[in-house]
């Protein structure tokens, strides 16, 4: 305990130095935080007085790092409007339920391709269908493209990943820890959190007056702490119903962007955001021993190629079902890429129930791909359509009035 706010202090010296560096380079932050975690690590020697393996201050780093999640999703939720969000329902549910089938029935046949038993295989299957969103959040973020009209399709295909992320762990959870599950007590888990999920959408259209005398608050001080003791409540609170904390940060974001408090809250929000943003990224980081990941090479490789593949079509099918350009239904598929906490926490259900210990170094090495190649090719989604569309031929007509162009 001696050198714990000496070794929290030099996570953080790392954390900024890998930022600077990142900034100075032009580039997203998270692959270097990542890459920069993973280095140091538990595996990093000692110099001298310094201790870069981060053991007695883990558990908090990681705590800093599940912060920095919650107020990521916050943040992105008071981006938005639940009008907006409820407007466009059936565009989601159409979008979210092409876009969790098709990756879904993808990850089964590379399961099976590779000759992974079927556990396994439905492990392997559930991690590629899930986006990180603490990830897609800090590039709409970063890439200021939360006003962009494909954003709320993004947004709604998180919160439907969400609900089949409570399906798919409540099921599994059956299968491989109890030995059995029932009909009943999925559907029940799914009603609950489908149920939440419209409880926040009710109180942020018809409470939006009561809560607007609730914030009504004029010191910054008293302000700011009735903010952060919601937050946090409300994303513990959601755990206990099978809803994601995260997921629970992001509709009291949603809620509290329909009230007049909503600009202020957002001023005061954004440094939190991003000091413990990057504790995450870094924190993941750390999880990650690169001496596992020789094993996982090929097999990790070929799950990023499937989910890039993967992604890209059911964001073009749903982009273009809800109305939007082929501009913007590539920037859908691109930017929702990205793998990172729920993926991980798929595949640790499945590492807690004993199956194949080649899914800790595969999952590590696939999310580590993603959460570099899906901010990379968020970043270029533009570039990367103007290649495609030299072949698709999609917008050949010069001089067409620019709308719905990522990254713009």
């Amino acid at each position: 305990m001696n050198h714990l706010v000496l070794e929290v202090g030099t996570a953080l010296i790392l954390v900024a130095i890998g930022s600077i560096l990142a900034n100075k380079l032009k580039f997203s932050i998270i692959p270097f935080l990542i890459i920069l975690g993973m280095l140091v690590g538990p595996h990093a020697p000692h110099i001298g007085i310094i201790n870069l393996t981060f053991i007695e201050s883990n558990e908090i780093i990681q705590f800093l790092g599940r912060i920095g999640v919650l107020f990521l999703l916050f943040y992105l939720g008071l981006e938005f409007s639940v009008g907006k969000l409820m407007k466009s329902g059936r565009n989601i549910v159409v979008g979210g339920s092409i876009y969790v089938a098709l990756n879904f029935v993808l990850g089964l046949i590379y399961g099976f391709i590779v000759g992974m038993p079927l556990m396994e295989t439905l492990i392997i299957a559930g991690l590629l269908s899930v986006s990180s969103s603490a990830i897609v959040a800090k590039v709409l973020v970063d890439l200021k493209r939360t006003a962009n009209p494909e954003t709320e399709l993004i947004l709604g295909i998180i919160l439907f990943d969400d609900i089949f992320l409570a399906l798919f762990l409540t099921t599994m959870s059956g299968v491989l820890l109890a030995g059995s599950t029932t009909a009943f007590g999925i559907i029940t888990s799914v009603l609950i959190s489908v149920g939440y999920m419209l409880l926040f959408f009710i109180i942020a259209k018809k409470g939006t007056p009561l809560l607007n005398k609730w914030l009504n608050i004029k010191s910054d001080e008293l302000f700011i702490i009735v903010i952060f003791a919601t937050l946090f409540f409300v994303a513990g609170f959601s755990e206990t119903l099978h809803v994601a904390e995260a997921i629970g940060a992001l509709l009291l974001g949603l809620v509290f962007s329909e009230t007049e408090h909503r600009d202020r809250i957002e001023h005061l929000v954004v440094p939190f955001r991003d000091f413990f943003g990057a504790i995450f990224f870094f924190s993941f980081g750390l999880s990650i021993d690169p001496a596992t990941l020789a094993d996982a090479i090929w097999l990790a490789l070929g799950a990023a190629i499937v989910t890039i593949l993967g992604n890209f079509v059911a964001g073009m099918i749903s982009g273009r079902k809800a109305g939007l350009s082929h501009k913007a239904s590539t920037g859908i598929g691109l930017t929702i890429m990205a793998r990172g906490e729920f993926s991980i926490i798929v595949a640790n259900l499945g590492i807690t129930a004993g199956l194949s210990p080649i899914l800790t170094p595969f999952t590590a090495l696939y999310v580590l791909i993603l959460a570099i190649l899906g901010p990379l090719m968020t970043k270029e989604s533009k570039n990367i359509y103007k290649y495609l569309n030299k072949f698709f031929k999609w917008d050949p007509v010069k001089g067409k009035k620019k709308i719905e162009v990522p990254g713009e």
